[in-house]
């Protein structure tokens, strides 16, 4: 069995004294495991920090079986992500929760397109946080749990969209919220692609977001805690608007 690819790395562990089991994110493999024999050498181990772009080949006897890569970098995002602390903490989350969500050898073409234009943009903090949010969103739709935004769910109008349903993922006006009020989560405008997308406002809707990844998301893998990268991205964003 073989196949070529390129791919995100999303982490390393050690296997054996040389060895390193790459886990990465390919377009057209999903998320995918091999063993890089020598990936601890001196030459290889500076290109395999989570984010690098790598070009991968991988063999084994059998499908079912882990693998050996062979690689070829192609172009490192840690050094965008170093000196910026934004930066890191966007990177640590991004790659934390594709490990978390992705389930293995399952393709998420559209998810990886997003996710490589994402991790492209780090060292751009005016555009960082924004694009992560949008990001989170695509994330949510591709594991099945796409929020509706456009229309109330209760009056059917697509103006004064103020809240979303924790139950359905529905957009709600006030009108529409009713006594239910107290039990709905914040629309602020920048999910709808509207407004300045201020950093506190981008923290406020990932409370929105986050709401159905704790809530319905993780119940899908097991009940596994958010990976904490994600609070971290959010302290920091929040503690820029300060």
């Amino acid at each position: 069995m073989e196949w070529r690819d390129t791919g995100i790395l999303l982490a390393t562990r050690r296997h054996g004294e040389t060895s390193l089991i790459l886990d990465v994110f390919t377009p057209e493999r999903g998320r995918h495991a091999g063993v890089l024999r020598g990936g601890t050498s001196r030459k290889m181990a500076p290109h395999l920090q989570p984010g690098a772009q790598l070009d991968l080949r991988w063999r084994a006897r059998l499908e079912d079986h882990i693998g050996a890569f062979t690689v070829e970098p192609q172009r490192s995002r840690a050094a965008n992500a170093m000196g910026d602390r934004l930066a890191l903490a966007g990177l640590n989350a991004v790659t934390a929760l594709l490990r978390f969500c992705l389930p293995e050898r399952v393709p998420h073409g559209d998810l990886y397109q997003r996710s490589e234009q994402l991790l492209d943009l780090l060292g751009q903090p005016d555009l960082w946080p924004l694009a992560y949010l949008r990001w989170e969103l695509a994330l949510l739709e591709d594991m099945g749990f796409a929020l509706a935004l456009h229309e109330c769910a209760v009056t059917g109008r697509s103006e004064g969209l103020v809240y979303v349903s924790p139950k359905s993922g529905r957009a709600v006006t006030a009108e529409g919220a009713g006594n239910w009020i107290h039990h709905l989560l914040p629309l602020p405008p920048v999910l709808l692609g509207q407004g300045s997308a201020s950093d506190a406002e981008i923290v406020m809707a990932l409370g929105t977001t986050g709401y159905f990844m704790e809530h319905r998301l993780a119940p899908q893998m097991g009940d596994k805690a958010l990976p904490e990268a994600r609070a971290r991205l959010i302290d920091r964003i929040r503690a820029r608007d300060q």
